[in-house]
């Protein structure tokens, strides 16, 4: 089945016979770094494949196929960790206290003492950090921050890097690296020798 769509002048494809052959192998290996479970991953490209075909209607044109599958399986992913912790909070998981002594016991998951650690020093750092890294990123030459921001904090696909910015995907990951080398000198120099 392939459907096909107007919009305006231009015609939009989505070739849902070629998902299984074009993307399943890439959103598998995207799924299970984020699951590190093989059958859940699994799953998840096969709800992700479903939802695709439920929601082509809705499918624009606005990114690749594979863009826009990649995106229903974030959310795939989402769900399911949200759907985890929302049961996690009503089992009753025991966790070790004490292993021996007078005190030998065990806390209900949702009982145990939550760390003591000053929660807003780490926030205050978390954003000291932040700003630093994006001077850093700010002091890089103007291609190196642009191909950095896009492809390391705005998550785009390599393609897409490549063909917005006219270049080649090996120029891309020379950029990268050449950025993220310079971006690590200035952190040492400005943030960890501080």
């Amino acid at each position: 089945m392939v459907f096909i769509f107007r919009m305006m002048e231009d015609q939009i494809v989505l070739n849902t016979d070629k998902w299984i052959d074009n993307y399943a192998d890439y959103m598998y290996n995207y799924a299970i770094t984020r699951v590190n479970n093989s059958d859940l991953a699994k799953d998840l490209v096969q709800e992700t494949f479903f939802a695709g075909l439920k929601s082509a209607k809705n499918f624009q044109g606005k990114s690749t196929e594979r863009t826009w599958l990649v995106s229903i399986l974030k959310r795939k992913i989402i769900d399911h960790y949200r759907k985890i912790n929302s049961k996690k909070g009503k089992a009753e998981v025991r966790m070790n206290f004490y292993d021996e002594g007078e005190n030998e016991g065990n806390w209900l998951e949702e009982r145990v003492p939550q760390s003591w650690d000053n929660q807003s020093e780490k926030l205050i750092e978390n954003e000291e950090l932040k700003n630093q890294l994006d001077l850093c990123i700010d002091k890089l030459p103007e291609k190196y921050a642009m191909v950095f921001r896009m492809k390391t904090i705005q998550e785009f696909e390599t393609e897409e890097i490549c063909k917005e910015l006219d270049i080649t995907a090996s120029n891309l990951w020379v950029i990268i690296h050449r950025a993220r080398t310079q971006l690590r000198k200035c952190m040492e120099d400005n943030w960890f020798n501080i």
